[in-house]
């Protein structure tokens, strides 16, 4: 009995030795990954353009992105046209067209603009559930994005049950999963006349379960980070705890239903389920002081701050000149920071035939606006520890590709109330042609 005892205890020393020598190399292995995962930059931008006349603009800015040899691909977040302009079919081709002569992949995300308010007069008084399936016919016609050097993406539609939704995707890049989702302004197309509201509430399930499922599959491919783009802006301030008795009460004549309610909590059960760095990006309403926002406003049901979310909200003063770089590097904690592209178009490099330059610009530092909640941790990391300058333009006229040598702007230190950041992928992926994607199975 004696000695079964002691070949016990030892079997089982040897047990945690080799499990621990086995927890030590995946440990290795997930910072050998991290450190061989190329820094990557991603351009976003939106509202180009207003009028015809702005074509030209949107070629100049899809050009000068494209001649930033750092940049890996562009995502343009709604309203390719302006709410005023009429809904035709020759003027979504000729958009479409511009896209597809963009030197970088382009991955369009539909806007308010672009299909909810084409029922307007001035936008030809047409159906906007029926443009919708135009414009995801015409540009999310198969599994890859817009442009000369396109990227394979994976598409809702190849979901049998969600198969209209073309137009929600998702890719994986150097150890990042992106998720685009079609939740336009205003209030997410939630329509106040009686009847079912069809199109929203068949969107709003294929939005959670897109949500979820890109999530999970980012969990389970050991993706350091999480980043959902959507147009509209869900007013994280605005928090709306469950009850179940409320279909019990009559609710007043003057409030107003909130269309990302369900999409908000989609955010909070996914920041949950996967625990690492988790960002959102979305546009705003109204240009912004400093062309963006970063904060933490979204709550869980208990009225917590979800730590681990972080919101970006976009609003450039002038949007179709400017553009917002999102730099990533798994090395930094967070793996993000983010600042303001110029477009320069110089008159002697135009009369010539040049390509537009895009101005690098100094790293913004971001604040949180007066009433918001006091930042947790993770968020102060999102900080750039100071401002520089933004160097002096070319003189040469031409596009200006090299970055400037600037020291990190994330704090090195992370607090220990960080939420836990998953493992890097064993097999990052390398950008191919501006971006790739691990392509996953459904």
């Amino acid at each position: 009995m004696h000695l079964a005892n002691c070949a016990y205890r030892a079997h089982w020393r040897r047990a945690r030795v080799t499990h621990a020598f086995a927890l030590a190399c995946v440990v290795m292995a997930a910072q050998a990954a991290c450190a061989e995962a190329p820094p990557m930059s991603f351009a976003i931008a939106s509202n180009v353009v207003n009028r015809s006349s702005d074509e030209t603009t949107l070629q100049q800015m899809l050009d000068a992105i494209g001649r930033d040899r750092n940049t890996s691909f562009i995502v343009y977040d709604g309203n390719l046209k302006s709410e005023a302009e009429p809904c035709r079919d020759a003027l979504y081709n000729t958009r479409q067209q511009i896209f597809d002569s963009s030197r970088k992949p382009v991955v369009l995300l539909p806007g308010g603009n672009d299909w909810t308010s084409c029922s307007s007069s001035q936008a030809g008084g047409y159906d906007p559930v029926e443009r919708l399936d135009f414009i995801r016919q015409s540009f999310f016609a198969d599994s890859n994005s817009l442009g000369q050097t396109p990227m394979s993406v994976i598409r809702e539609s190849d979901v049998a049950r969600f198969r209209p939704f073309r137009e929600n995707v998702r890719w994986q890049t150097n150890g990042i999963a992106f998720i685009g989702l079609n939740a336009p302004a205003p209030n997410n197309h939630y329509l106040t006349a009686g009847g079912r509201n069809g199109e929203f509430e068949d969107r709003s399930v294929a939005n959670a379960f897109w949500l979820e499922h890109a999530v999970e599959t980012a969990r389970r491919t050991d993706m350091r980070a999480v980043v959902v783009i959507l147009q509209g802006d869900p007013d994280f301030t605005r928090y709306e705890r469950r009850d179940r008795f409320a279909w019990l009460r009559f609710s007043r004549g003057d409030t107003s239903r909130d269309g990302f309610l369900e999409l908000k909590r989609s955010l909070v059960k996914a920041a949950e389920s996967f625990r690492g760095p988790m960002i959102v990006i979305h546009g705003s309403d109204t240009p912004i002081v400093k062309g963006f926002r970063i904060d933490q406003p979204l709550r869980n049901d208990k009225g917590t701050v979800v730590a681990n979310l972080t919101r970006i909200e976009v609003g450039l003063k002038n949007p179709r000149t400017q553009w917002l770089e999102v730099e990533s590097d798994l090395s930094w904690r967070p793996p993000f920071r983010v600042r303001v592209r110029d477009v320069t178009v110089r008159p002697n490099a135009q009369a010539q035939g040049s390509p537009p330059a895009s101005a690098p610009a100094a790293w913004s530092v971001p604040s949180v606006e007066n009433g918001a909640p006091r930042p947790s941790s993770f968020f102060q990391e999102m900080q750039p520890v100071q401002q520089h300058p933004a160097p002096a333009p070319a003189s040469d006229g031409a596009a200006s590709n090299a970055t400037p040598q600037m020291p990190p702007l994330l704090n090195p230190n992370p607090p220990p109330t960080v939420p836990p950041i998953l493992n890097a992928p064993s097999n990052p992926i390398t950008p191919a042609s501006g971006a790739s994607n691990k392509a996953d199975g459904q």
